[in-house]
């Protein structure tokens, strides 16, 4: 290790963890509050879900059931043949980018690479990039570029650390049946660029190897992205990876970020470690669920439309799910990513552009409540509620006495959602600050409305967007 030379840029972080816990959210980040996620790759060629390249060699999966029956039994047809079938040959990052600005995205994701070890840019270390095999595109600089038309921060996710482990199944063999004992195509050593030593038994937090050689390889590829495509926002999906790898890797993002902002970081790094020693050295990231309070700090919520792939047998979240979860994460200080699935040849669907219309919709007229806003004192009123921690989502049976409140950066406005049709009583804002109510308006228009009892009584319009919540502003 001593031997490894990191070369990170000069700035106001050292790659130690004391230097990184100064990290102070950027207020773009804060204000942006709701972004748009690219999860795509070639394990979208089958269109049959998440983990694909792992579970088509998983005897006796769904996955590996489907892919023998479609391509071949994986010990002849295997991930690396699958992996030129992805053509992107209808992606539009442009027409995509502006349905995500119209649907209220303040920020942009884009997958740099999953657990598959496959690169969706020009890399410098992998030859298993969309650049050379498949797409023939640089897919991250296409969405980079999409992104700056539209004025977005663009960010990158990387699912690397995980890689080294995660493709073991590649190298072993059906236990029973007709191919029983025949060797996977990851067992064959000429195929170790994509599949890699079969590493399993070499973890560490779960799925991270403790095989060094592995730790220099993922900081050569991810310094590769961020000095390549220059993100402002980067996802590690997984806790800070591989000690003083992952430490380098962080400080060179914020210094590199602040040599391109005067001297001020405008990046944000995200990981899901809730070690007090680690989460604070950016913004702690909760997959597919929410925090049970208001957090200290802020806070992301990852979560999907459906599938984290493209996935023929979906049921997805509608655009009420996605906005109520909005709505809940912002009042509790956080910002909601999304990911919308494409198809192999980069299309969304109808039911995906039908809910991105709906929430656009919806925010156009609700939106104030939401963007730049912070926590008020209390995140809410009423009983019904979601479920808290990671993979824990889900739907809850809001009623007319349910509100979510986030209020303006200021203070002098208090912003209530009513999270469904029903009775207009807030309790929580009748003597808010102990100051008289000045005005209440809803969709931009003065309401009537009495302050009295220790409660605020509204007459508020119909909601223009039944069976979803409506924000009623409240100005002292």
């Amino acid at each position: 290790m001593s031997e490894f030379q990191f070369d990170i840029a000069k700035g106001p972080f050292a790659p130690n963890l004391d230097s990184l816990r100064t990290f102070c959210c950027p207020e773009w980040y804060r204000d942006a509050k709701f972004g748009i996620w690219s999860h795509w790759g070639p394990q979208s060629v089958p269109m049959y879900g998440d983990w694909y390249a792992r579970h088509m060699y998983k005897e006796g999966s769904e996955q590996y059931r489907y892919h023998w029956r479609t391509y071949g039994h994986p010990s002849k047809f295997g991930y690396k043949d699958l992996v030129p079938l992805w053509k992107a040959e209808n992606f539009d990052p442009e027409g995509l980018m502006r349905l995500y600005v119209e649907a209220g995205a303040r920020y942009f994701v884009g997958q740099a690479m999953h657990h598959d070890n496959f690169d969706n840019f020009a890399s410098k270390h992998n030859p298993w990039n969309s650049v050379n095999v498949g797409p023939k595109k640089d897919i991250c600089l296409l969405w980079k570029r999409a992104a700056e038309k539209f004025g977005l921060p663009f960010g990158v996710s990387e699912h690397l650390g995980a890689s080294y482990t995660w493709m073991s199944l590649s190298h072993g063999a059906d236990k029973t049946g007709p191919y029983a004992g025949v060797p996977y195509d990851g067992a064959d050593p000429k195929n170790a660029s994509l599949y890699r030593d079969n590493d399993s038994e070499l973890l560490e937090h779960g799925w991270y190897t403790r095989n060094e050689k592995y730790h220099q390889d993922w900081y050569r590829r991810i310094r590769d992205v961020v000095d390549t495509l220059q993100p402002e926002l980067l996802y590690t999906d997984g806790p800070l990876p591989f000690g003083t790898y992952g430490e380098h890797l962080v400080a060179h993002l914020y210094n590199a970020s602040a040599a391109r902002h005067g001297g001020a970081s405008q990046a944000v790094y995200t990981q899901k470690g809730t070690d007090p020693a680690i989460y604070k050295v950016g913004v702690l990231d909760i997959e597919r669920g929410i925090s049970a309070e208001i957090a200290e700090d802020p806070w992301q919520d990852d979560t999907s439309i459906g599938d984290w792939f493209y996935n023929v047998r979906d049921v997805y979240k509608t655009a009420e799910d996605i906005v109520d979860t909005l709505v809940d994460v912002v009042a509790k200080n956080g910002n909601l990513l999304v990911n919308v699935t494409q198809r192999p040849d980069g299309t969304i669907d109808d039911e995906c552009l039908y809910a991105l219309k709906k929430i656009g919709a919806w925010m156009r007229d609700n939106g104030e409540g939401i963007y730049a806003t912070r926590p008020y004192v209390k995140m809410g009123e009423g009983e019904s509620k979601l479920a808290a921690g990671a993979f824990q989502e889900g739907a809850a049976a809001w009623t007319g006495e349910d509100y979510r409140f986030t209020r303006s950066k200021d203070g002098s406005t208090v912003f209530a959602f009513r999270m469904r049709e029903g009775r207009t009583r807030i309790v929580s804002l009748g003597r808010v600050y102990e100051r008289p109510v000045r005005q209440v308006s809803v969709y931009g228009q003065p309401v009537p409305f009495v302050q009295k009892d220790g409660c605020l009584d509204v007459s508020a319009p119909e909601n223009r967007h039944p069976g979803m919540p409506q924000c009623i502003r409240v100005d002292f």
